[in-house]
């Protein structure tokens, strides 16, 4: 950690920092670093580093990473965790709802909902009954989580649970619940156009209107994709 912020500290930016706290609607300071000078960091750190020898090894790492006060801390955090998902285990999880109810915005949340909840779920299914009770959660971000965590999966998706989950939420009035039905929607509809065409057909009148667009998008790529 001592030598992350040194790293960060030394490739501080001002300007750049303004905006881009500015573009997450001010709710974090940065250190200003673009993605791709993140990853020359966090690339030099982790090699000069030996990784983590447990799964609570990783959790007390990734958690000292969520207390710092500059969002690039955080990004570092998931990185990091993407990186040593090896170690991850169902004990893994109160760690992860940790990172995804405190400081929370969608940055940070989406990562971990389709890069660590969703393979944790795929290697670990028992865990289908924690995700079935986030996304009743009074929580948007663990509902979110629950939306969007089979966003990868593609042909392996379950698409009864996800549409399932789209429906429990469908009368949401939060517009990152809602903006997560419609990109749940159209990730699936690139994989499975039929389905979700189905789903629209029957369903369409209970999701928003931003979900029905979003959702539409998927629908629309894979017809273009289905006549080149």
């Amino acid at each position: 950690m001592a030598a992350l912020t040194a790293a960060f500290e030394a490739a501080r930016d001002p300007a750049r920092a303004a905006a881009m706290a500015a573009y997450i609607r001010g709710q974090f300071p940065f250190f200003g670093i673009p993605s791709a000078g993140r990853a020359v960091i966090e690339r030099a750190i982790t090699s000069a580093h030996p990784p983590p020898e447990s799964a609570r090894e990783l959790a007390g790492i990734v958690i000292r990473c969520w207390v710092g006060p500059e969002r690039e801390y955080q990004y570092f955090g998931v990185a990091y965790l993407r990186r040593q998902m090896a170690l991850a285990t169902p004990d893994l999880v109160p760690t992860v709802r940790r990172l995804i109810t405190t400081k929370s915005w969608w940055d940070t949340v989406d990562e971990l909902a389709t890069h660590v909840v969703g393979p944790l779920v795929s290697a670990y299914p028992e865990l289908r009954a924690t995700i079935d009770e986030w996304i009743g959660s009074d929580d948007l971000w663990l509902a979110r989580t629950a939306i969007l965590h089979q966003e990868r999966y593609r042909e392996r998706t379950d698409p009864d649970l996800l549409f399932a989950y789209c429906l429990r939420r469908a009368a949401d009035r939060d517009f990152f619940i809602r903006k997560a039905i419609g990109w749940a929607l159209r990730t699936y509809a690139k994989t499975n156009p039929r389905a979700v065409e189905t789903f629209l057909g029957r369903h369409g009148d209970a999701l928003s209107g931003l979900s029905r667009r979003e959702a539409q998008k998927g629908l629309a790529l894979a017809r273009r994709k289905a006549t080149h």
